[in-house]
């Protein structure tokens, strides 16, 4: 049997997306080559609720269609060659070894894995007549197949091209334009409009005026800077003022925020959806986070939900923005009265209780996604965070739990991916970016990049030099 390609697979891949299998394939066209150690590596990851543990799962139920239709060994290595028999189909060879070359003592787990999986794919350039390609999410892993000369990929070619859109446009008009500008088709004044261009800069000609507006069913709707300044945390730039009309706006359901550590993103979103409870538009604040960080493969720590200890360091984003929500509002309350002078800062403890207090009056919730399965969210401001941190397979989870009562929020960097089985090519955030370009009946979307980081000139320094491309 032939095929047009052999895929080496790392871990990585099918704990992405169990069905990559079948993507990958491509109605048995191409042979999946998966070492022992990958399946080792996916049994140990099908208990728990995460993401991770759920495609482990569902790897598993694809195999059970499976039968074995040939074995046989070459050199140290056993070939058993499965054929997969469901709504969709693969050819998978499975290779083992009895003996690796590796020296297993004082070399790390995952180390040793990788080591055994890319004897494999050594194996699979020599025995196979097709050009054989180890495919990996990670850098590291790749990096070394290459150095053993090894044909490697990413599960997306590392050619594709860098995400650009313009979210934000400045455009010239004439003083004459302005006049009526509330409610023009935005063809007449840009004849290159794209359904990425969510919001307007409108420059006067020969005048210092800018107009700033969103798009609205291909309408300019101009701002109300006062409405977007009214809220406890007020825009300090143009992106956060687009932003908040985002927030505020009724027409949109679903914002994309990429922004840079310290832009505000987390604070903003906050305080709008504060301020839409306030005016009784929704019921409830939620704010989701990826259970995933910097840890080796992706390991779990366990969970509880809510406010419990071990979910409490994935809340920190959260309870750090309404600890500044509550001293900037007390500051607030403190300037309006006539001893402005004699402003007295709120203690910690007494911050802890206006917390709580908030959360209670405004229905703010916690979700981990791990949680989220089966539920349908309702009347709710949605806030969900890290979103470079998500698979396309756990925020189209996440979104399918979410209602027509309710307003989604997205905010995420691409600078900051802590997530071992995602890159900044396969993530949610950059799906979710990208499909702005198409214009779309289902949803009102609204995108936009916050660029300035207002944090402080620590945050913003360090953004500097470790993000140049002269370092």
């Amino acid at each position: 049997m032939s095929f047009e390609k052999v895929y080496v697979l790392d871990t990585n891949i099918l704990l992405e997306d169990a069905t990559n299998i079948f993507k990958l394939s491509d109605e048995k066209k191409n042979l999946i080559v998966l070492p022992e150690t990958v399946l080792d590596e996916i049994d140990s990851k099908k208990g728990g609720f995460d993401e991770i543990n759920f495609q482990a799962r569902e790897f598993a139920r694809i195999l059970e269609n499976s039968k074995i239709i040939d074995t046989k060994k070459e050199e140290n290595f056993k070939i058993v060659r499965l054929e997969i028999h469901s709504q969709k189909e693969a050819i998978i060879d499975i290779i083992s070894c009895e003996e690796y070359a590796i020296n297993t003592k004082n070399v790390a787990l995952n180390i040793i894995n990788d080591r055994k999986i890319l004897e494999v794919g050594l194996f699979a350039k020599r025995h196979y007549d097709e050009n054989s390609t180890f495919l990996s999410l990670d850098i590291m892993a790749r990096t070394r197949a290459v150095s053993l000369d090894i044909n490697t990929d990413s599960l997306i070619g590392s050619n594709q091209e860098e995400f650009n859109y313009e979210f934000i446009k400045t455009v010239e008009i004439k003083f004459e334009d302005t006049e009526h500008l509330d409610n023009t088709l935005i063809t007449d004044l840009d004849s290159e409009y794209a359904p990425h261009n969510f919001n307007y800069c409108f420059k006067v000609k020969s005048s210092d005026q800018v107009i700033l507006a969103t798009v609205q069913n291909k309408r300019v709707v101009l701002l109300d800077e006062g409405e977007m300044r009214n809220q406890i945390i007020t825009p300090l730039n143009k992106e956060q003022l687009f932003f908040s009309c985002g927030i505020l706006s009724h027409f949109y359901n679903v914002l994309i925020v990429e922004a840079k550590a310290g832009s505000g993103k987390t604070l903003l979103a906050l305080s709008g959806a504060l301020k839409l409870i306030r005016q009784k538009n929704y019921q409830r604040v939620i704010y989701i986070r990826n259970s995933v960080e910097s840890l080796d493969k992706g390991e779990d720590v366990g969970y509880l939900p809510g406010y419990e200890e071990k979910f409490r360091i994935y809340n920190h984003p959260l309870m750090d923005s309404l600890d500044y929500i509550v001293r900037t509002e007390h500051k607030r309350r403190q300037a309006n009265k006539k001893n402005a002078e004699n402003i007295q800062e709120l203690d910690d403890q007494e911050v802890t209780q206006r917390i709580e207090q908030m959360i209670q009056n405004y229905g703010i919730e916690t979700m981990w996604v791990g949680e989220m399965r089966g539920r349908t969210l309702s009347n709710a401001f949605v806030i969900i965070d890290e979103a470079q941190n998500m698979s396309n397979k756990t925020m189209q989870m996440v979104l399918s739990r979410v209602d027509n009562t309710c307003k989604v929020v997205i905010l995420g960097s691409n600078k900051q991916i802590d997530n071992f089985y995602v890159n900044k090519h396969t993530n949610a955030l950059t799906t979710l970016l990208k499909s702005t370009k198409n214009e779309n009946s289902l949803v009102n979307i609204f995108a936009i990049k916050l660029q300035k980081v207002l944090r402080g000139p620590i945050t913003e320094w360090a953004e500097q030099i470790f993000t140049s491309k002269n370092r």
